[in-house]
């Protein structure tokens, strides 16, 4: 994400966290700089780990971990769990609440994509985490076959974005595994400490 593959400090930072105000205000500098990211450059393969069913009954990724509320894949990007009852963490939910405030408009409801932008439950099942974010940072154009272009704009200085990337990644990458369905959510755990701090601390409060 942050340099996509020159700043492994900084991806290293945003993998195992969410991004901080002072992360954001980097990462759109340092993405908008780059190659401007398009469909036909995106990879083909499969993104990570495939979802399992732990002992419980949750549905997670493989290998993924608890890190104090927030699911974390070995490769330390972030994920979703999905308790047997249908009960979202809260970094899922609220990928929910924030997705259907920011992006179905043009994405459509669940990711289920519009006339005019893609299905990002279907683009998530080979778009990488720092894919994901490099283009929702630096925007993207592409031309379809009947030679339309279409156009996503950079959000990389849109903290009601940014801020909350990780969640709108995992909702999105839950709907993409089919970890969920559509609708709203029958329910969430509780709003971790780390991520009410965290709030704070990117919306400088």
């Amino acid at each position: 994400m942050l340099g996509l593959a020159t700043n492994k400090k900084s991806k290293k930072a945003i993998e195992r966290k969410r991004v901080t105000k002072s992360h954001i205000l980097l990462i759109a500098a340092t993405v908008m700089s780059a190659a401007t990211l398009t469909m036909a450059t995106l990879p083909a393969l499969a993104n990570g780990p495939e979802m399992v069913t732990l002992e419980d009954g949750s549905k997670t990724q493989k290998g993924a971990k608890d890190d104090g509320g927030k699911w974390m894949t070995p490769d330390g990007d972030p994920t979703y769990r999905v308790k047997a009852d249908g009960i979202l963490d809260w970094y899922t939910y609220s990928g929910f609440r924030r997705y259907h405030s920011e992006c179905h408009v043009c994405h459509g409801p669940e990711g289920e994509g519009s006339t005019y932008a893609p299905a990002l439950k279907d683009s998530l099942k080979t778009m990488s985490y720092s894919d994901f974010v490099g283009v929702v940072a630096s925007g993207r154009e592409r031309t379809t076959p009947d030679g339309a272009k279409s156009v996503m704009p950079a959000l990389g200085d849109n903290k009601n974005v940014m801020c909350y990337i990780d969640d709108m990644y995992v909702y999105l990458k839950a709907l993409a595994d089919g970890a969920i369905g559509r609708g709203r959510p029958k329910g969430r755990d509780d709003k971790p400490q780390a991520a009410q701090d965290y709030d704070k601390a990117c919306f400088g409060g």
